[in-house]
């Protein structure tokens, strides 16, 4: 009985979502995948609906993201333009496969979600 595996709980993957100044910031956590990518679209979705002057995806919690998160993302930017969003605060293996997929060039990739608001 005690050798049985329990399957952690998985993090939410949006932490929040937040209205700054014309903009929108959504706090996103965890591991970003294709478990959870309809939470991820629907709060960006949710977001760009507001008209924003710009949505920032703060990534300062994200621990993982694959390519069916990352397509999330660049659905955001087709919806938003590149100046209409901005990714926040990425840790570096999240940057490590932003460069590596070429999002990087793709997204405005900013060290805080201050910085990501200002630019």
């Amino acid at each position: 009985m005690g050798d049985e595996l329990v399957e952690p709980l998985r993090e939410a993957p949006v932490r929040a979502v937040e209205a700054v100044d014309g903009s929108v910031v959504v706090r996103l956590a965890g591991e970003l995948d294709l478990y959870n990518a309809e939470e991820v679209r629907a709060a960006l979705s949710q977001a760009v609906e507001s008209s924003p002057r710009r949505v920032v995806v703060d990534m300062a919690d994200v621990e993982f993201v694959d390519s069916t998160a990352l397509g999330v993302l660049i659905e955001a930017r087709s919806k938003l333009g590149r100046d209409g969003i901005a990714l926040a605060a990425p840790q570096l293996d999240t940057r490590r496969t932003l460069q590596v997929s070429g999002l990087d060039r793709q997204l405005r990739v900013h060290d805080t979600v201050e910085e990501a608001l200002a630019s």
